[in-house]
């Protein structure tokens, strides 16, 4: 089931004397979190906050909230995780939230097996590494164009045509 607040980083620190802070994005890039005008502090929507600028720096992103004037209330946000609206999100076709992906039934392209469920994405250097458990044994895909053929979050439905050795024995 889609979520409509979904998790999008957490608020690690501040930055300097007037109430800036420091956000870890869960992203792809830094860059992706500096466009929204709102933040939430929980994944109703209930509790939001004006984002009045954000920059990426390095690896996180530095961003000034609403009301946020001093380190004293900076501090108060630490470690708080931070949501957005999927409805202020439109992603590339090809592109999706993990949290859509996990939890996806996945099958193989050409026998319509079920390969098993997506639990986990782990994030590498060349492409992100799907891990699909069936049975109690995880199977690590990865996720490139040659083996995902389809993904249709709507039904849940994931489907693969896998690389030899990664379901069954063969090298």
């Amino acid at each position: 089931m889609k979520k409509k607040f979904i998790e999008t980083g957490k608020i690690v620190g501040t930055h300097g004397v007037k109430g800036m802070v420091r956000i870890q994005p869960w992203s792809d890039t830094p860059e992706f979190i500096c466009d929204f005008e709102k933040f939430y502090l929980d994944d109703k929507g209930e509790n939001s906050i004006k984002v009045i600028s954000a920059s990426p720096h390095g690896n996180v992103v530095i961003a000034k909230l609403d009301g946020v004037n001093s380190i004293e209330e900076a501090e108060r946000y630490r470690n708080k995780v931070i949501f957005i609206d999927r409805n202020d999100v439109d992603l590339p076709e090809d592109r999706y939230f993990i949290n859509d992906l996990i939890g996806c039934n996945v099958f193989d392209a050409d026998s319509n097996e079920l390969l098993g469920i997506l639990n986990d994405i782990s994030a590498t250097g060349a492409n992100d590494v799907w891990h699909i458990t069936k049975d109690g044994k995880e199977h690590l895909v990865p996720a490139i164009d040659e083996v995902i053929i389809s993904v249709d979050i709507d039904n849940e439905k994931i489907i693969l045509r896998p690389m030899k050795g990664i379901f069954d024995d063969e090298n």
